[in-house]
This record gives C-alpha cells, sequence and structure tokens, in this order.
C-alpha cells in the first residue's frame, strides 16, 4: 500500500525532532489513499492537511474524531458551504471576500470556524494569499472586528520555489515579520499565534524564522 515507503517511521523520526521545539506537524495527506493516512494515524500522527474538499470529506466520515483536519488548499468559494463545519482549521484564507464567506456560513451553522490568513511572498505569481500590506491594512482599519463566527489563529505561507537558501530565509521571515507587525497594530488581538509555513524541503529553514506549524507531504507518504 505504501510501496517503500516507512510511514511509521518518516512519522516517528519528524515527532522526535520536532516535538522538542514545540513545532506541530501537519502531515499532508492529500491525494494518498486512506490506508496510508491509517499508518500515520497508528504511528500517533493526529494533526493531517488536505488541499481538496471532497477528498478531505470523505477521508472525514473514514477515520476517527480525534484528528484535527486542517484545510490547506486554494478554497474555492462554492466549497465553503461543505467545507465550514467539517474541518478543524481553514489554513488557506487568501482574500478578505473568502474569509467573509467563512463568518457569512459559521454565523448560519451557529459554530466558530478557527482559520489562518494566507500570504503570499513567494516569487511565483501563481499562489494565492493576501500581500503583507494588504493583510496589515487590514487589521489597521480593524475590519476583523467585524467577524462575528471566525477566529484568526495566525498567519500562513510558502516560501519561492528555488534552491536560493538566502530567497527562502528571506520568504519565511517576511511571513513572521507580518504576523508581529500585526500584533503590534493590534495589541487586543487574542490568540494570533500560529505560522504555518515550511514544507518537506525547507522546513527546518521555516522553524529558524519562527515556524509553529510544518506542513510535510512527500518526506512521510513519499511522492504521489
Amino acid at each position: 500500500m505504501s510501496a517503500n515507503v516507512d510511514i511509521k517511521q518518516n512519522i516517528l523520526r519528524y515527532h522526535h525532532e520536532l516535538d522538542p521545539l514545540n513545532v506541530n506537524l501537519v502531515a499532508v495527506s492529500k491525494f494518498h489513499p486512506a490506508g496510508m493516512v491509517a499508518e500515520a494515524y497508528e504511528a500517533g500522527q493526529r494533526i493531517f492537511g488536505e488541499s481538496r474538499v471532497d477528498e478531505l470529506l470523505e477521508k472525514v466520515e473514514a477515520f476517527p474524531d480525534d484528528i484535527v483536519w486542517h484545510f490547506i488548499g486554494h478554497l474555492q468559494t462554492n466549497k465553503v458551504r461543505k467545507l465550514v463545519g467539517n474541518v478543524s482549521m481553514i489554513e488557506s484564507v487568501d482574500s478578505e471576500r473568502l474569509l467573509n464567506l467563512i463568518d457569512e456560513e459559521s454565523a448560519r451553522k451557529g459554530i466558530v470556524t478557527d482559520v489562518l490568513l494566507q500570504l503570499h511572498v513567494a516569487q511565483e505569481e501563481t499562489k494565492f494569499g493576501f500581500s503583507p500590506d494588504e493583510l496589515l491594512d487590514y487589521f489597521r482599519d480593524r475590519k476583523f472586528e467585524n467577524l462575528k463566527a471566525t477566529h484568526l489563529c495566525g498567519v500562513m505561507g510558502m516560501a519561492s520555489n528555488t534552491d536560493d537558501v538566502a530567497r527562502i530565509e528571506a520568504d519565511f521571515k517576511l511571513i513572521a515579520d507580518t504576523r508581529r507587525k500585526i500584533l503590534e497594530i493590534t495589541p487586543d488581538l487574542r490568540r494570533f499565534d500560529i505560522i504555518s509555513m515550511g514544507m518537506s524541503g525547507d522546513y527546518q529553514l521555516a522553524i529558524k524564522q519562527g515556524a509553529t506549524h510544518v506542513r510535510i507531504g512527500t518526506d512521510i507518504f513519499g511522492t504521489r
């Protein structure tokens, strides 16, 4: 099922490395079958990241309730209603419009949805997210006070897809610095403490810049 990949050992290795650093592992299980998720679960992993709503909902139905599901992909507005209420956290809130839709649907369902605000700092134009200036303006204008059923838990982002270590570190630093500036602008903001950044190839650089959550897929489950 998992071919030559030892999922259990990979999970244990990451927990051994990350737990002393108080960094949370988000095992990116998107596109991988339920059997591979089960192997990670049996090894003690509880936070999983998915990027397609329908695939996530199928896995939610198949696994115990103690799994913490994070949605990490680009969320289409027509999928908001299906996702809200079925996921522990939406990491990839990449626009004010999407945030407001999530808030409206959460209020309609009588729940509070935890979200991260996605920053776009990478060189690639194909990435989604707020620019740092857009996000800082959002908090300067205190628009978050209009939210009724959404809790802003922090920021998420990706570094440029490059071998340039200095560029990657600069991207991660910008993500962390933006969160710090947000807290300076709005010192009354509570529990805005998550920085989700870093993947299989660059997570150690992300941790050096303050990541609290890293999203690891290939290093755990192998290539898709």
